[in-house]
């Protein structure tokens, strides 16, 4: 039998408040926009290499049930920051991603979050249509750093 990843059961916190109202698709979403290392080729093949700082920067993407408890947590946090934006305490937090390989252990995928702020505020919309994306809200966030570990 070849590799198997069985997940489930993730579990995604911000400054200590445990999500449990998020939507469908995909609920929580990090990515990394930016290499992390450039590189450029030269005269006679000779490499140039430069570390990118930029590239530790985590974009990630949360879909919370609108109106819902981890929506309410998420605004009073965007408030904050858009009433007092020096003021603001950065958000701390970690998405962890539980992975069973068919035989009964577990490995942890887990991001330790740190320097985080929002970058977007949720947008709105209404759908005589019935569209189930009227009752999510989607937050966009930044984090500086974003480690990832294996457990």
């Amino acid at each position: 039998m070849g590799a198997v990843a069985l997940s489930g059961q993730d579990t995604f916190v911000i400054n200590n408040y445990v999500f449990v109202g998020l939507a469908d698709q995909n609920y929580v979403e990090i990515t990394f926009p930016n290499d992390i290392m450039n590189v450029k080729i030269g005269k006679n093949g000779n490499a140039i290499y430069g570390n990118n700082e930029s590239g530790k920067l985590a974009e990630v993407k949360v879909r919370a049930i609108r109106g819902g408890a981890d929506d309410k947590f998420l605004n009073g946090l965007l408030t904050q920051q858009q009433q007092n934006a020096a003021g603001t305490p950065l958000l701390q937090g970690q998405y962890a991603k539980k992975l069973g390989d068919g035989q009964g252990n577990l490995t942890s995928d887990t991001y330790i979050l740190g320097g985080g702020v929002f970058a977007k505020i949720p947008e709105g919309k209404s759908s005589a249509d019935g569209e189930v994306e009227q009752s999510v809200a989607i937050y966009m966030l930044n984090f500086t750093t974003a480690p990832r570990v294996l457990t």
